[in-house]
Formats: structure tokens, sequence, C-alpha cells
């Protein structure tokens, strides 16, 4: 008779479909809206910076920082010019991994100078390069520039005046541009195919599963390129460490507020035509996965308050910053009663840019802030440009590294994954733990506030079926639920996840000892479970297959389901009285191929909140997917040790775990029950 029950009970709980939550929508792209939504209060905000400052640091791949290797930094060809002199260097910013690029300095130099970093954004061969004389003189008749002869470089001409101006300039190359040689264009910023011979689970490439499942990137590449670049700047003993700066434009402005964002040496900022509510940066180079998931470029910028901080308009996606972005960056730097210190240059006139009128803007806002006494505003002089032979860093005595080698690829990325596993092995346990926490996109205490409506409910005699929705109010997601409900329940609770959702407990006889034993089973249909979508994550409809076009803006799905058991754990652990009745404790079991993983990341993340967990994990690994399409596909899920690294976490907490080797010597079920 009971099993009769029983089995009507768990029909009843197959009957609801599955629930609706926001995360059905589209995903997300780099062309979506991205507010900034200031903080009330500066304590609201150093816990809010702490988080977006850590998921852009994980998102790069440098949490924890890679180790800071010798720079084995080579200066040589010191050309003179009117008021300022230009060297070339290279320098390791990892072993064997070249950074190129000018270094210019005022010609004569008396104590303590401020030190300016140049990042270029996607004009090709920028620092090599001159612009062809009819398009200079467009931009002349538009106002953009004023010489013939000095407006043939922005590059140049911006090193230039800062130099004459007392400042030391480092301008380096962007990977593949210039003289950075080591990894080819078509794979830095055209990247537009998976390349199967890369997407091994030994001695991979960029772009490939592998490379994701370990936070990997041309982003993450060129961040680390511009810390080192700053060690390089700093290392120099004319430069004032109290006057840094950093600016560029488009990728550049990219690359200048991401430094700015996470490294404190860097003392005024000046991103431009790129801080946005709109379009966050196209380019393979300019995304990365994790990077913007609830965030975005104007937070970016936010980070840096209340340090100096400069930017501009044009007529591209950064024209309505005025009304859309800025109000809200003002309201932060008033927070902290420096609203002097962000500025924003009007510029929709003229179209994506760094010209005259914005640098003479720059110019006009270092020499404010680093009180370097000139008449404001400060405007360019005429200079002649130098050649691609006077600039270029490699020469016959100076011969460049090997162009686009995949081996070298493969290494870099070997070295970088060695590195990473020996910095894991001797930081303190918070390190590992806030980056799974950063790479699942959610901790406990922020699970959300959880609200429990009864769709049906069935009296089966000795138990309850009962239905009904779970809906995180906080992230708006609904989970379709059921419960088996004792009459004559013990206080237990046992989460019960299954690859087939919450109608897996219709087949399962440990379900029905447990119910039988007096505990309360609850299950749950997870995201997508059950239906098409499930099958493999979604993409957004771009057609290069690149992940962090989709993950850079969106939660892997698999991430996406340990949200949900958190909220389910929520949910128990908070109950509200005339809600449901409070457990005593909170069991998980986990037996499925995809469930089993699922439940280390969520045990891991909920700790004591859940009392045992028994799972099995059939010795599952990120590492090995070779898929960023697949429904574990995890970006980072390699990065903190893999599933070992989740489990270890939760090692002084009582679990039964099954698929890691060593056998459990009771049952599941036994064991939960105890």
């Amino acid at each position: 008779m009971k099993a009769h029950l029983f089995l009507l009970a768990t029909l009843a709980c197959t009957s609801l479909s599955q629930a609706e939550d926001i995360r059905q929508q589209p995903p997300k792209d780099l062309n979506g809206y991205f507010p900034f939504n200031p903080p009330s209060s500066l304590s609201e905000w150093d816990v809010r910076k702490e988080q977006v400052r850590r998921q852009i640091l994980v998102a790069e791949g440098l949490w924890p920082m890679p180790t800071k290797t010798p720079l084995n930094a080579v200066v040589h060809g010191k050309v003179e010019g009117d008021g300022f002199t230009v060297e070339k260097v290279y320098f390791e910013s990892a072993p064997g991994f070249y950074v190129t690029g000018s270094l210019w300095k005022p010609k004569e130099i008396k104590g303590k100078v401020p030190g300016v970093m140049f990042a270029h954004g996607h004009w090709k061969d920028a620092r090599l390069s001159l612009t062809e004389p009819d398009k200079l003189r467009a931009e002349i008749a538009a106002g953009g520039e004023r010489f013939e002869r000095g407006g043939k470089s922005i590059f140049q001409s911006l090193c230039v005046q800062l130099a004459r101006m007392g400042c030391v300039v480092w301008q380096w190359d962007m990977l593949s541009d210039s003289d950075s040689v080591q990894i080819p264009r078509e794979i830095v910023h055209t990247f537009a195919k998976q390349r199967p011979e890369m997407n091994t689970e030994k001695n991979w490439g960029l772009f490939s599963p592998q490379a994701e499942a370990h936070l990997q990137s041309i982003m993450g590449l060129q961040t680390w390129n511009a810390v080192r670049g700053l060690d390089f700047l700093l290392s120099l003993p004319e430069v004032d460490p109290e006057r840094t700066a950093i600016t560029g434009a488009s990728g550049g402005g990219t690359q200048t507020m991401l430094l700015a964002a996470i490294d404190d040496r860097i003392k005024l900022s000046f991103p431009c035509v790129m801080v946005s509510t709109a379009m966050q940066g196209g380019c393979t180079c300019e995304n990365t996965s994790l990077l913007r998931i609830g965030t975005g470029n104007v937070e970016f910028a936010g980070l840096f308050a209340p340090k100096p901080q400069g930017m501009n308009t044009a007529n591209d996606w950064t024209k309505e910053m005025a009304t859309k972005g800025f109000p809200d960056l003002q309201k932060l730097y008033t927070t902290y009663g420096a609203k002097d210190n962000v500025f924003l240059l009007r510029g929709e006139h003229f179209p994506h840019n760094y010209n005259a009128v914005t640098r003479s803007a720059f110019y006009t806002f270092v020499n404010k802030h680093f009180k370097l006494g000139f008449p404001s505003p400060v405007i360019e002089n005429d200079y002649e440009p130098l050649t691609k032979e006077q600039l270029s860093v490699w020469d016959d005595k100076h011969p460049a590294p090997k162009a686009g080698d995949p081996e070298f690829e493969r290494k870099l990325l070997a070295y970088l994954t060695s590195d990473a596993e020996k910095q894991l092995s001797k930081a303190e346990p918070k390190v590992l733990q806030q980056g799974v926490e950063t790479v699942i996109g959610r901790s406990y205490d922020k699970a959300g506030e959880v609200e429990w409506t009864l769709k049906d409910k069935e009296d089966k005699g000795d138990h309850l079926a009962m239905s009904g929705t779970l809906t995180n109010k906080t992230y708006q997601e609904e989970l379709a639920v059921c419960w088996l409900y004792p009459k004559q329940w013990n206080g237990r609770v046992v989460i019960w996840l299954d690859d087939a959702g919450k109608s897996g407990i219709s087949d399962s006889k440990e379900v029905k000892e447990i119910v039988a034993g007096g505990s309360a089973v609850l299950g749950v249909d997870l995201l997508f479970q059950g239906n098409a979508e499930g099958k493999q994550n979604r993409v957004v409809a771009n057609p290069r297959e690149f992940a962090g076009y989709t993950y850079g803006y969106n939660h892997a799905l698999y991430a996406q389901r340990v949200h949900d058991v958190l909220t389910l754990t929520t949910f128990l652990r908070n109950t509200k009285v005339g809600t449901h009745p409070s457990p005593k404790t909170v069991h998980l079991a986990a037996f499925g191929e995809q469930t089993g993983p699922i439940a280390v990341a969520a045990r891991a993340l909920a700790g004591n909140a859940i009392d045992r967990a028994a799972i099995d994990t059939h010795g599952f690994r990120f590492g090995k997917l070779l898929d960023y399409r697949d429904p574990m596909f995890l970006p980072g899920g390699a990065k903190y040790q893999d599933l070992p690294g989740m489990l270890s976490l939760q090692a002084s907490l009582p679990q039964w775990v099954k698929g890691e080797g060593k056998e459990p010597k009771v049952t599941a079920v036994k064991w939960l029950m105890e």
C-alpha cells in the first residue's frame, strides 16, 4: 500500500511544468545595455568594489597574480629629437614572452618626473605607422588635427608632447601589432573558428575550451603585459611613483580602464572612446569569459574613484555618455567628496578618435593634477615624426623572436598553467574559495530572497505530495519543485538532484527508502532540465567561435544550475513563519553524471548550511571537456584545482563521495539517514 501511495505522490510531482525565469531570455551580448548604479554609501561601495575588482582579476587569469619573473629589459637605439629622446625597448613579461615598445623621455630630466603609460587600440602597426596624406588633410579640415607633419602619427604626437612637458612615456605594442610578433593577428584580433589541433587535453592553445577552463585569454595576456609594463616604468629611477598615469583610445581605452581598476600604482587615468553603457568592446582582445557578467565598462571606470580620471565621447557607442553613465560616475565621485576629479570631454561631432583635441584635454588634465605648471589649456607643438626604422625594436643585433609560432603559444599557456598551480598550492585557502565563488558567480550569503508558492497538494496517507514554485526575487529566477513530506517527519530534508530533474524521484528506490524513514525529499528541475535547451549551452548570435562573447556576459549553464541549488538551500535555511516548517538538518544527494559535479560546487559554496552531502562525481573534470558548448562547461572550472579543488573546500564537512578513487564503505542512503 505504501509503495502505491508513493507512486501516486511522485506522479503528482511530475505534473508541474518547468518554471519560467529571466534566464530563459536570450543571452546578453556585448551590444547590450550596461548601466552603472552608484552606491548610496562608501561602505556599500567598498564591498561592491572588492567584488568587481576580483571579478576582473579572476576573469583575466590574474587571481592569484602570476609570478613576476625578471624582465630582462633591453634598452637600445637612442634617438634625440627636439626636446625629447626616444629609445627602443623589449622585455619579458613571462619567460620568453616579449613586450615591445618605445620609451620617450624629456631631453633634460631634473629630479623625479611623472611616468605615463600609453596603450594603443586597433590601429594596425600603430607605433610604427604614419597616416596617409589624404586622410590627414581631411582630419585637419575637420578640426581633428593641426599639423601636416606632427599629425601623421597620433601616437608619436602624444609621446613627444608629454616628453616636452617633462614626462617619461612608455608606449608599448598590443599583441600582434608593430614589433609584437609572437602571436599572429588572426589569433589576437580576428579569431573566428576553433582549431581542432589546439583543442587537446594537454598542450592546448588560446581560445580552446581548455584555455577558457584555465582562464587564459588574449585579454588576460595584454593586461599582464600592462602590469609588467608598469613594473618596467617604475623601475626607472627618474619616474615619480606618486605621479603615474595611463591613457589610450578604443582598445587602448579598454586596457587603460582595466589596468587602472586593478593596479593601485596608477594615480591618473584617461580612457578614451570606450567608457559607455552601450557596446563594451567588439574585439576578441577586449573580451574574456566572466568579465562583464553583472557589470560593465562604466563600473570598471568607477573602480578608479576617487583618483583623477578623464574620458571623452565621439560619434560612436560613447555618444550618450553625457546622459547615460557619466552622471553616475559623478555621483560616485561626489560620494567620495571628489566630484571635480572626474572629467568628460564632449566630442560627438568627431568620429572614433584620439585626435589633437582629445590629446589636448589629456595634456591639460595631466598638467592640472600633476602640477606641471604649463599654461592651460595645453596645446601641442609641431615636430618631425620618426621613421619606422628609427622606432622598430628589432635589428641585426637584436633579432626578433620567431613569428606566429603555435608551439610558442602552447608553451606559454603550459607555463602559465604550471605557475598558477604553484601559486595556488601556497596561497591561503580563501584565495581558492574566492576564486571558485567568482567563477560560479554567486556566494551562499548572496543567494537571494526566496519565496515558495504552492501549486498542488495531495494527501497520500503517510505523506503529502506538494508541487510548487520557488521564486528567487533577488535574481528573478524560478524553480519548479516538488516535496515528498512524511506526516511523521523527523526534521530532515534531503535535496535530491537528478539528471532527469524532479521526475527522477519517481524512479528512485533510494528516495522511497528515505521518505519511508521519515525524511522529506525536495526534488527540482534545475535550469533547462528536461528540455532541448538543456542539452548544450546557448551562445550569442555572433558567428565567431569565441567563448568569451557568450560567457563574458552570461553565466554558463553549469554555474546557473549551481545557483539553483543555492536557492534551494537558502530557502530551507531562511524559513519565514508560515512558509514551511524549519528543518533541523539539510542534506544533499546527487548521483548523476551532471548533477554530481553540480552538487560539489554547491556544497563548496554553501558550506555548513548543508549538513551532509552524498555525491557521485563520476571522476568528472572540467579540464577534459573539448567543447565550450557542453552543458558541463565552466569558464575557469579547471583553474582552481578543478573539481578536486571544490571538494577540498568542504573537506572538513561530512561528505560521502564516490568517483574520486577510494569508495565509501556504506551506502549513500544509509549515510544520509544517520
